[in-house]
């Protein structure tokens, strides 16, 4: 992404906090993994939204006083033996470029930086990037600070501005709708690519690298996401990641994938018989599911709300279910669809954006629709990427083959 985009985040990142206040966001750190292994480091998303910096423990600090924004970015010092062991550290001028902010210092100066505001007449009030998926979760660095704060400064308060984010995230960008249009477009080609590859006989992993290979050739090193890539039974198992399964004749292989491309992933999820052929019910089931998706990309539209997406989909789906005689009442659609499939995606593939109300114009999320028929021993999904328009809404994977003429065209080459 230019540097534009990271300046103009934050101006608006700037709109949600008042005068005389402080924010604070981390980069954050990889977690120890075993003995003296950590995991890969993965920036905090808002972080990266913020700054485009992606490198670990740095932190920014922004002042608003009297209506004007300071920021200063605390980078790690330079340390020729330490980047001898884990790599070259974000230099002061790359930082700029990259981010546009023009105070740089480093993250032994930020305590004592941060101490003399926090303690001077001048601010109110600290801003902090405050989240947890469940409660059990561990605290992390932003958690661990504002518990400090709070001992340290108990007269200074503590003010969460991750709904903040969450709203601006929700509507992305032309620069980042054109990165959703590429990541997709290379995922597109490592599908097609596991689909002309497929065969009776191949085992998941052997899919895998299949993806893998077409991403790197796209100069994509890690996918958005860890690829679900499964066959047969397996295709039962929802979040499947033990590419150890090995794909019989008339299985159908589920993929679940997405590449990031600047930051930004997509979803997309096809199915397909692994010798190239529905069967008669494969076909039936498939059916039912691309109508409900056509259907739903005919009717979404802005002021729609998101909660109704998966609703009207799962009706759909019910009443061509039932008349092939798989389920009696809508009450018993959860004997065959196990998840909704209308979550956001941009920076995280399940975006961390504010979800309910109605759409709006530059929401992108998925069109998931599941069918898992245990009595037939079919299960797969249909995932597409929509974005909302001015008047209706468009499938930017709509070109990844999709209908059964499609993939069996794909699969013949």
């Amino acid at each position: 992404m230019e540097q534009s985009y990271y300046f103009g985040n934050r101006e608006r990142i700037y709109q949600g906090i008042e005068d005389n206040s402080l924010l604070v966001l981390f980069a954050g750190h990889a977690p120890r993994q075993s003995a003296d292994q950590y995991y890969n480091f993965f920036c905090n998303r808002n972080f990266l939204y913020a700054t485009g910096c992606n490198e670990e423990g740095i932190i920014l600090l922004a002042e608003r006083r009297a209506g004007k924004i300071s920021e200063t970015l605390y980078l790690r010092r330079p340390d020729l033996l330490a980047e001898r062991w884990s790599g070259r550290r974000l230099k002061a001028d790359e930082a700029i470029a990259i981010s546009g902010i023009q105070r740089i210092a480093y993250l032994d100066q930020f305590q004592s930086e941060f101490h003399q505001r926090a303690t001077s007449s001048q601010f109110d009030q600290l801003y902090l990037d405050l989240t947890k998926l469940t409660a059990e979760e561990p605290a992390n660095e932003e958690h661990r600070f504002a518990h400090s704060c709070q001992k340290e400064y108990p007269a200074f308060p503590v003010r969460n501005i991750h709904l903040h984010f969450s709203h601006l995230r929700a509507i992305k960008q032309p620069c980042e709708i054109a990165a959703m249009r590429e990541s997709i477009r290379i995922t597109g080609e490592a599908i097609r690519a596991m689909m002309r590859a497929s065969r009776p006989g191949m085992w998941e992993y052997q899919y895998k690298a299949i993806f893998d290979h077409v991403l790197t050739d796209h100069d994509v090193l890690e996918p958005g996401f860890p690829p679900i890539i499964s066959a047969g039974q397996n295709n039962f198992c929802i979040h499947y990641y033990s590419y150890s399964g090995q794909a019989q004749d008339g299985d159908m292989v589920l993929n679940d994938v997405g590449a990031r491309w600047k930051g930004i992933v997509n979803d997309v999820s096809r199915a397909w018989p692994c010798n190239g052929k529905f069967t008669e019910r494969q076909r039936l089931l498939y059916e039912c599911a691309l109508r409900s998706s056509d259907y739903m990309f005919s009717i979404i539209k802005p002021g729609m709300l998101h909660e109704d997406v998966d609703r009207l989909a799962r009706e759909h789906n019910y009443e061509q279910l039932h008349q092939l005689g798989l389920v009696d009442s809508y009450e018993e659609i959860g004997k065959l669809m196990w998840h909704g499939g209308a979550h956001h995606v941009g920076l995280d593939v399940h975006d961390d954006v504010v979800r309910g109300g109605p759409l709006q114009p530059g929401m992108i999320f998925c069109v998931d629709i599941g069918i898992y028929c245990e009595e037939w021993g079919i299960g797969f999904r249909l995932e597409d990427n929509c974005l909302v328009t001015e008047d209706g809404c468009e499938n930017l994977s709509r070109h990844i083959p999709r209908t059964i003429k499609e993939i069996e065209a794909a699969m013949a080459k």
